[in-house]
C-alpha cells in the first residue's frame, strides 16, 4: 500500500478492495491533513453499496423536484466514498482554527488518510479529554438520532424547539429495533426526561445489550407487543406510547411502531427501507386512531426550526450526551473492532451473513 494510505473501495457488488490513494502534494492554504483513527461501520448504509440495494444505484434522485425518476443513476460502481463515521488526528494544518494534533470528527468515508477542506469538508473538533472512538458517533450518526428527538419536539411544541427534550420529557417513550440508532435514540430520549422507554426487538441478544444501558426491553415475539404495551400505559381510550421512534428498516416494524401508539400519536421514523415497505396497512389502525409518521433524516431538520437547530448544534448535542453516557456505549454498543485493511473481508461477510454484535469500528 503506498505511503499516501488507502481507500475501502466497493469495486461492485459483493467485492470490496483497498486501493492506494495518490500522493497530494503540498498542502495547500484553507486545507488540513487528518490520519485517521477510528471509521465506524453504518451496517445498513455501507453495505447497501456492497448488496447494491442502494436506491441511487438503481435511480436517478431529482433533487429539484424531490423525486427518484427513470434514468442514469445517481451513483455507479466503484464506489469510492462510503461511511460517515470517521475520527481522524490532524497531521498537518493551514487552517487557524484546526491544530496539529487535535482530534476531529467526519465523514470522508473509510480510508487511512484524507485531506480536508475547510471551505467544503464539514468537520467537528473534538474536545481535549474527549475519548476517540465516541467521536465516530458525532459527525452524523448522533446527530441523525438527536434529530429525531428534534422531530418529536416539534411535533409537539411547533418550530420553537428549545431543547431536544420538548418532545420526550414526561412522555411515554416506545423505540421499535435495538441496533446502534435505537439504542442511541432510546438513550438520548431518556437523558432527556422520558417518563419510560421501552426497546422492542426480536433479537435476545440486542434486548440484553439494551438492559445492560438501563433500558427496558419487549420481545415483540412473545405474544402481541401491542397488547402488552396498551394494557401497560395511558387509560382506555387514550392507551399506549405517546410517540414512538421507528429504527429498523422493516415494513413489519413500522407496522408494529403503528400499533404501538396511542390514538393521535406519531411515529417518527428514523428507518431505511430498502425493500419497501408492503407490511403496513394503512386502513387498520393508521386510520382508526389518527396517527402521524414523520420522516426525520439527517438532511433535514423540521421545517421552521432551522433558525435555531442545525447539524452543528445537534452535534454539540451528541457531545454533551456522549460525555454524560459515553462509559457505557463504549462498554456495551460497541461490540466489535478490526484494523482498517480488514474492511473488505469484513464488509464481505457481514454481506451474506446477519452480524449478531452492534457497533463495528475499524481502526488505524
Amino acid at each position: 500500500m503506498s505511503d499516501a494510505g488507502y481507500t475501502v473501495v466497493v469495486e461492485r457488488p459483493g467485492v470490496v478492495t483497498c486501493r492506494a490513494q495518490p500522493s497530494q502534494g503540498a498542502l495547500p492554504e484553507g486545507q488540513f491533513d487528518v490520519a485517521t483513527v477510528f471509521s465506524g461501520l453504518s451496517a445498513g448504509t455501507d453495505l447497501s453499496w456492497v448488496k447494491g440495494t442502494n436506491p441511487a444505484l438503481h435511480q436517478n434522485w431529482d433533487a429539484d423536484l424531490g423525486l427518484f425518476l427513470a434514468g442514469e443513476p445517481n451513483a455507479g460502481y466503484p464506489v469510492e466514498r462510503f461511511g460517515y463515521m470517521q475520527v481522524g488526528r490532524v497531521t498537518a494544518s493551514r487552517v487557524p482554527s484546526v491544530a496539529p494534533g487535535r482530534l476531529v470528527a467526519m465523514t470522508y468515508g473509510h480510508r487511512s488518510c484524507y485531506r480536508a477542506d475547510a471551505l467544503r469538508d464539514r468537520f467537528v473538533v473534538l474536545p481535549a479529554g474527549f475519548d476517540a472512538v465516541l467521536g465516530i458517533y458525532v459527525a452524523h450518526m448522533g446527530p441523525i438520532c438527536a434529530n429525531g428527538l428534534l422531530h418529536a419536539a416539534a411535533d409537539v411544541v411547533g418550530a420553537d424547539v428549545r431543547t431536544l427534550g420538548d418532545g420526550v420529557r414526561g412522555r411515554r417513550v416506545a423505540v421499535v429495533g435495538a441496533g446502534v440508532v435505537g439504542l442511541l435514540t432510546a438513550l438520548l430520549a431518556a437523558h432527556h426526561g422520558a417518563a419510560d422507554v421501552l426497546v422492542l426487538d426480536e433479537t435476545a441478544a440486542r434486548r440484553d445489550i439494551a438492559e445492560r444501558l438501563d433500558l427496558a426491553t419487549l420481545d415483540p415475539g412473545g405474544g402481541d407487543p401491542a397488547v402488552a404495551v396498551k394494557q401497560q400505559w395511558g387509560r382506555s381510550g387514550e392507551r399506549g406510547a405517546d410517540v414512538v421512534f421507528q429504527c429498523r428498516g422493516r415494513g413489519s416494524a413500522l407496522a408494529l411502531a403503528l400499533r404501538l401508539l396511542r390514538p393521535q400519536g406519531t411515529v417518527i421514523d428514523l428507518a431505511f427501507y430498502q425493500d419497501g415497505c408492503g407490511d403496513v396497512r394503512l386502513g387498520e389502525e393508521f386510520h382508526h386512531n389518527g396517527l402521524s409518521v414523520r420522516c426525520a433524516q439527517i438532511g433535514r431538520v423540521p421545517r421552521g426550526t432551522a433558525h435555531l437547530w442545525d447539524r452543528d448544534r445537534l452535534s454539540a448535542e451528541t457531545v454533551d450526551f456522549l460525555q454524560a453516557r459515553g462509559r457505557d456505549i463504549k462498554a456495551h454498543l460497541i461490540t466489535d473492532y478490526a484494523p482498517l485493511v480488514e474492511a473488505p473481508s469484513t464488509l464481505g461477510r457481514l454481506a451474506t451473513n446477519r452480524h449478531e454484535g452492534l457497533q463495528i469500528v475499524f481502526f488505524c
